[in-house]
């Protein structure tokens, strides 16, 4: 499951020159990476090398010059369980790196939607919706079980109705745009921490002829513009376990009475404690799916808006990849 990490270059090709570095890693680190937390020169890819096993992933950094030591200690760095480990290093041929990434990315499908790259493009199915979505500067092609997944779960609410829907940490926009198929009129927010990412949502959205979504850098569900808009009768947020936990408060407090509250981002084992936390906020778990070992829920408001009665906890902020 190749996904380029949200620090992938502007450059589309490299000199004769390449060099590619090779560090195993684990799925966690990976994830982190996945996540855009880590500044770095080199475009970075990320592989599952054993299915749902938290342990066998690979880090490839892609180089337009040769490695000295402070970049390797650089690599290194996103990988503490590489510690002891030598990086391959290899010297490359000109190739187009992206290219090369969209091409190990076949179309998937889940319900009516089809998600794919340029270098796959599909016949859109009947009473479906293709979305183009390329591997680039933010998560979310669709090709991990959590996003998949959150499409499998919009579209099984297909026949509900949601007038006012927000996709929190949206990445590439991709959950944003399957909401705006399903429900054509309703007000659609997207956001994300990373201002990079709302950039890729625009893109892709006017790649993908979808209008009208109004897109905000926040920080969470803390943002006037949020507060502006709410309450919303559907919120998706696919980001990750620990800020799940600690931002079900404020996630809570956005959701109309009886809304519905999509999450995803976390293992099976971490799902007791993201429930629990928004079980505290007056929510109540409706569906689960079981993707391996990610899990997505879908859980309901309560019957009157929550309001924090205690300060928003801040934990987590400091790095959107914090994970429990």
């Amino acid at each position: 499951m190749p996904v380029l990490s949200d620090n992938e270059a502007a450059t589309d090709s490299w000199g004769p020159d390449s060099w590619k570095v090779t560090l195993p890693c684990t799925r966690a680190e990976a994830e982190a990476i996945d996540a855009g937390e880590i500044d770095s020169d080199a475009v970075l890819m990320t592989t599952e090398e054993v299915e749902d096993d938290r342990d066998h992933w690979r880090l490839d950094a892609y180089l337009d010059h040769e490695p000295d030591a402070a970049m390797l200690a650089h690599l290194k760095s996103m990988v503490p369980s590489a510690a002891a480990i030598d990086p391959v290093i290899e010297a490359l041929v000109a190739q187009d790196w992206v290219t090369m990434s969209q091409a190990g990315l076949e179309p998937i499908r889940e319900g009516r939607f089809v998600v794919h790259t340029s270098a796959h493009p599909v016949d859109t199915p009947p009473g479906g919706r293709s979305f183009l979505i390329d591997a680039g500067q933010a998560f979310g092609t669709g090709h991990h079980a959590t996003t998949s997944g959150c499409l499998a779960m919009l579209d099984g609410m297909a026949r509900r109705h949601f007038a006012n829907v927000i996709d929190l940490g949206t990445g590439t926009g991709l959950l944003a745009f399957a909401a705006a198929h399903l429900w054509p009129d309703a007000r659609i927010m997207a956001t994300d921490i990373d201002p990079r990412a709302v950039d890729v949502t625009r893109e892709n959205a006017a790649a993908n002829a979808i209008g009208d979504i109004a897109l905000v850098v926040a920080d969470g569900a803390l943002d006037e513009a949020i507060g502006a808009r709410a309450p919303f009768d559907l919120v998706i947020a696919n980001i990750l376990a620990g800020p799940l936990v600690s931002m079900a408060p404020e996630v809570a407090a956005i959701a109309a009475p009886d809304a519905a509250i999509v999450l995803a981002g976390l293992l099976e084992t971490q799902r007791d404690d993201v429930v629990a936390a928004f079980e505290n906020c007056g929510c109540a778990l409706e569906t689960i799916d079981r993707r391996g070992d990610w899990t997505i829920l879908r859980l309901k408001a309560g019957a009157t808006r929550f309001v924090p009665t205690a300060p928003l906890d801040p934990k987590g902020r400091d790095g959107w990849a914090l994970d429990i």
